[in-house]
């Protein structure tokens, strides 16, 4: 690919436009009943091996790294043993956006006539699906993590990604005993966010498993998570979810340290590839917060669901922009904004999450979660 060659939206995304309702519910049906216990993703990298051990020559990565070992925590130590009723999760019913208003404000939705017991049971299976989903997202990152040790060339990199693979095991442990033992509930993987996680995986660059880990799919999460702390006083999914939000900002914060500096180096072809791989990743990461599979285990119909949450206005649609809070300004700290002709600028426009290129980075944010 030279830098003259640019794809078409249609060419990255595999489809006519971004709000193709027909392809997104495509990708869900052909993933709808699968029965898989196990997923096999090939893998083609390189194991790289680094006769180099000196420690910091990278000061950034040598302090993330000494922050990551002092900052392990126990999942045993969380509060297991509180009541957690799945109702009462959220002080107010409406608080976990998409809000009611959203959802059934228009006559012509599928929920316009819900009643109490309806909007109940819609809750129960709005949170067991997030937290679903973010079990799933933590297992990838777990595998990533696991190959970035691997496949990275720098000793201090390897040495942080270490505590990282650590921390994941925690996070997949900390989600599935709580949908387990506290909601009774669980989903499977939704078919965007795997779509996106074998991408991830199968590509055999190291630097694209940071961009698709560390900086989309990790910056989404610690977004969500904060929606998530923020909107409930559930004591053990609050401690929960603050512990886990420390660790993710450490995450992001890993890849945008180490990507700025690899992609310094890069050519304008090369930035123009992990510019596609970023769109393509935040468009994969909007459709999977979509949540069809609850509005089918709900018995509603999809296709209108879907439709109403893509055509949401501006000021109805705060949730899903803002959980791009943490990946705009991670990419413009990396320079994949404005490179070249500003195409993943106009790409960010165009889902309307521009906004937030001036929010602060990870890698300054970062120490303001672990002190808190």
């Amino acid at each position: 690919m030279t830098s003259t060659e640019h794809r078409s939206d249609a060419a990255i995304l595999g489809r006519m436009s971004v709000n193709d309702v027909d392809t997104i519910l495509d990708i869900s049906r052909a993933n709808a009943h699968s029965t898989e216990v196990e997923h096999i993703v090939p893998d083609a990298s390189d194991a790289l091996f680094t006769w180099d051990y000196d420690k910091g020559a990278r000061p950034k990565l040598e302090k993330l790294y000494e922050k990551g070992k002092t900052s392990q925590w126990n999942a045993n130590d969380l509060p297991w043993d509180l009541e957690v009723d799945p109702n009462t999760i959220f002080r107010v019913g409406d608080q976990l956006p998409p809000t009611r208003e959203d959802l059934a404000g228009d006559p012509s939705s599928p929920l316009h006539r819900w009643g109490d017991k309806e909007w109940a049971e819609y809750r129960r299976e709005a949170v067991a699906w997030r937290l679903s989903q973010f079990l799933h997202g933590e297992q990838g990152a777990l595998l990533c993590t696991a190959k970035i040790v691997e496949t990275v060339p720098w000793i201090d990199a390897k040495y942080y990604a270490a505590t990282q693979v650590v921390d994941e095991a925690r996070h997949v442990e900390v989600f599935g005993r709580y949908l387990r033992t506290k909601l009774d509930s669980e989903y499977p993987i939704n078919p965007h966010l795997r779509l996106l996680l074998d991408d991830i995986i199968n590509d055999s660059r190291w630097d694209m498993t940071y961009l698709g880990m560390q900086i989309m799919v990790e910056g989404l999460a610690l977004a969500a998570f904060g929606f998530m702390h923020a909107g409930t006083e559930e004591p053990l999914l609050r401690q929960l979810l603050r512990y886990v939000m420390a660790d993710e900002a450490r995450h992001v914060a890993f890849g945008v340290l180490s990507l700025q500096e690899y992609y310094s180096h890069l050519t304008q072809a090369e930035i123009r590839e992990r510019q596609e791989f970023a769109f393509e990743a935040a468009v994969r990461m909007r459709d999977r917060f979509l949540s069809q599979e609850v509005y089918e285990r709900l018995g509603v119909p999809v296709r209108p669901m879907v439709e109403l949450l893509l055509n949401l206005p501006p000021e109805r649609s705060a949730f899903q922009r803002m959980l791009f809070s943490k990946i705009v300004p991670n990419c413009r700290k990396l320079g994949l904004l404005d490179a070249g002709d500003g195409w993943l600028r106009d790409r960010f426009t165009e889902i309307g999450v521009i906004e937030f290129e001036h929010h602060v980075d990870t890698s300054e944010e970062y120490e303001e979660f672990v002190a808190a």
